[in-house]
């Protein structure tokens, strides 16, 4: 790979090369193709979340209120809106405080072990999928394994709703991942494997140990449409609070969402669902932190999944340690070609002062990581492309519920004396 060739034909990847904060636009936005989805696969996977709700409800009691239907509010947030300067309203959506696992990985993560139990299961469309909480169930799910690799959150929902349901499962963790959620999954009787080097090769282990096992299930974070497609069903969820809160999106009335990004596979699958119902006046930009920029380096560059952020010299360690990947999905670098609107990059230091302000302002706690989409109104304003007069911006929050306190506690008084 010619590097230098890259950085003459990209300017922006030199600027990234040097852990620079950067803007970019995509200039195929738009572009006709021919994507492997389509809005059949998301109503499709909807469905299935549905006929699992009883199943949701019963195990996790928590669910009750929604029915065994696993979704987070969409908060107006006034104080962030001011803050920030930006014309429009400013919304959390806060997958930070989804039930069972606290992240946006609840939807894509638990949808694909749910799918396959319900294949291992034999369940039909009109059966009452309550019935596995029965011990004959668990028994039956005890005889296969799960396995996935991840940073943290993925693994988190994994662990807990394959454990839940009886499955012999074990979650492959990076060096990135933070000992509290290898400490929870271990005290939900989940596996956990430790690696001293990076997410990749937490995923290649994985991915090499279950295919060893016919009876193991490989939850692939790189490439499963599964996760894809589960994560889709959030755009179906946004339709009613959408309407619950008056937000317009016409072209009038553009909406702007603002997803972090790691591998990519949870905002990839929120991003085509938005893009499938809304079209055009939804515009989608995906934030990741300067040490580990790994979708947009692909994306800019049009090499998706063949160049890592190690190739122009980055290490990809990050405080961000949900983002903390080297390498984009292979599946979601393609579909985004067209679909994202763009991206931008934020330095670490900046993540915690944004944490404190939601805190202190909205009174909403989210993990650093999530706090990478703060940046995004101010940038695209500044930009000039868009008429921002009449805009909503969504600010999506990715994780936070389940820090422990003290970490909590720590992330603020960083936020606070960075401000």
């Amino acid at each position: 790979m010619d590097i230098k060739k890259i950085y003459e034909e990209f300017p922006q990847v030199k600027e990234m090369a040097d852990e620079k904060e950067i803007f970019w636009l995509n200039p195929r936005l738009g572009e006709e193709r021919e994507l492997s989805f389509s809005i059949a696969d998301i109503e499709d996977a909807q469905a299935r979340l549905d006929r699992f709700s009883s199943y949701i409800m019963k195990a996790f009691p928590e669910t009750e209120v929604t029915k065994g239907i696993i979704e987070s509010p969409l908060t107006r947030t006034p104080g962030i809106k001011e803050y920030l300067g930006v014309k429009g309203d400013v919304y959390v959506k806060r997958d930070s405080d989804l039930a069972v696992s606290g992240s946006i990985k609840a939807r894509g993560g638990i949808y694909e072990v749910l799918k396959f139990a319900e294949e291992v299961a034999g369940l039909k469309e009109e059966d009452d999928y309550g019935v596995l909480t029965e011990d004959r169930y668990k028994e039956l799910f005890s005889r296969y394994k799960v396995a996935v690799g991840s940073t943290g959150n993925l693994g988190l929902s994994i662990g807990i709703i394959s454990a839940k349901l009886g499955f012999d499962v074990t979650v492959h963790m990076s060096a990135d991942a933070r000992q509290w959620k290898k400490d929870l999954l271990r005290s939900k009787g989940v596996k956990v494997v430790e690696y001293p080097d990076d997410y990749q090769k937490a995923v290649a282990e994985g991915r090499k140990e279950a295919a060893k096992d016919p009876t193991c299930h490989f939850v692939d974070d790189e490439g499963s449409k599964d996760l894809f497609l589960g994560y889709s069903v959030a755009a179906k969820r946004i339709v009613k609070q959408f309407e619950e809160n008056g937000i317009k999106c016409d072209d009038e009335h553009p909406v702007f969402v603002y997803i972090p990004c790691g591998v990519g596979g949870a905002p990839g699958g929120v991003a085509f669902g938005l893009k499938t119902l809304f079209g055009k006046n939804i515009h989608i930009f995906f934030a990741e932190p300067t040490k580990a920029p790994c979708m947009t380096l692909g994306l800019i560059t049009g090499l998706n999944e063949k160049i890592a952020v190690s190739d122009i010299g980055l290490d990809g360690k990050t405080q961000a340690d949900g983002l903390a990947v080297g390498r984009a999905s292979y599946l979601v670098g393609d579909v985004m070609t067209t679909l994202l609107d763009g991206a931008y990059t934020i330095e670490d230091d900046k993540l915690f002062p944004y944490l404190a302000k939601l805190k202190d302002l909205d009174g909403l706690f989210i993990e650093p990581s999530s706090c990478a989409s703060f940046p995004g109104p101010e940038l695209v304003e500044k930009c000039g492309k868009y008429d921002m007069t009449n805009a909503t911006h969504i600010l999506w929050a990715t994780g936070g519920s389940m820090v422990p306190e003290d970490e909590a506690r720590a992330y603020y008084e960083r936020g606070k004396k960075n401000d």
